[in-house]
């Protein structure tokens, strides 16, 4: 079973070639950080988690580099659990797939058979196999590339979609999430989200460093209380909240703030913007 690519050649290149010199503008774009991943690496602490933007390439890819650039300087994990919202609403509320592999330009990505199936398994009710709700949705294919770029195909994915993202559901399954992977270091949660949407720019900057803030905490109840505000409009925040409770038991943990920006760094236009974000967890 073939997940194939549903936004190739549209939020990102479609060729091989042409998506490798795309990922590689990302990086080396003045919003990105400046340098490729195999460029001067270094060892840094145990990197658990990120969050990381989906929109087009053009818009938020420079601000997704700096995401991979911290994760090609950590050990490559050997499961890659993404998490993303649902744009669609298609499919079970909380839904993995158990089998197949997910197609970009790049190649295939086997899902981890074994995790996927252990997490339905030890979920409940709260989570389902659902490949419909993966289908037509980009929040997670967008990242795949980026993770092939820095990792090559030495890794495998569960895929996460999240058309709940009430707190208590993603609390929940972040929960869960800390359960299935306790005692294996090779798991790397990978939280996709855009940041407000639509606002101008001076409400976005003033929107998008509140959720930062809250985020920089490490307390998903924080996340949880922004969320019930008139306006908030950060269409990933479930997925930020479930990574956040699946990492909440590691030693020493801490969260950062790699890049921030909004659309208007790429269209000049500040009407109307959108929130980009890179952050990662860290441990010792």
């Amino acid at each position: 079973m073939i997940r194939e690519a549903v936004v190739a050649g549209t939020f990102y290149a479609g060729t091989r070639q042409a998506l490798e010199e795309q990922l590689k503008s990302c990086f080396l774009s003045p919003l990105g950080p400046g340098r490729l991943p195999d460029e001067n690496p270094h060892s840094i602490a145990r990197v658990s988690g990120v969050v990381s933007p989906h929109a087009g390439y053009m818009y938020s890819g420079p601000v997704a580099a700096w995401a991979f650039l911290r994760l090609s300087h950590a050990h490559v994990p050997s499961t890659v659990v993404l998490l993303g919202p649902n744009h669609r609403g298609v499919g079970f509320p909380v839904a993995t797939m158990t089998k197949g592999s997910w197609q970009t330009p790049l190649g295939n990505v086997d899902i981890d058979v074994n995790f996927a199936r252990l997490l339905v398994s030890e979920a409940g009710d709260l989570l389902r196999d659902d490949g419909r709700a993966h289908a037509g949705e980009h929040s997670l294919e967008v990242q795949i590339p980026f993770l092939q770029f820095v990792f090559g195909q030495g890794f495998q994915i569960v895929p996460i979609s999240l058309a709940d993202q009430r707190p208590s559901t993603c609390m929940r399954l972040g929960k869960v999430l800390a359960q299935c992977a306790q005692g294996r270091e090779d798991i790397l949660f990978l939280a996709s989200t855009d940041l407000s949407h639509y606002h101008s720019e001076e409400i976005a900057q003033r929107e998008d460093q509140r959720f930062i803030k809250a985020v920089l905490t490490g307390e998903a109840e924080n996340i949880s209380m922004l969320a019930s505000s008139p306006g908030f409009s950060v269409c990933g925040y479930g997925t930020v909240i479930a990574v956040l409770e699946a990492t909440a038991c590691l030693a020493s943990r801490q969260i950062k703030l790699l890049k921030y920006a909004t659309s208007a760094a790429v269209t000049g236009q500040t009407d109307a913007v959108v929130g980009y974000a890179a952050l990662s967890v860290e441990s010792e």
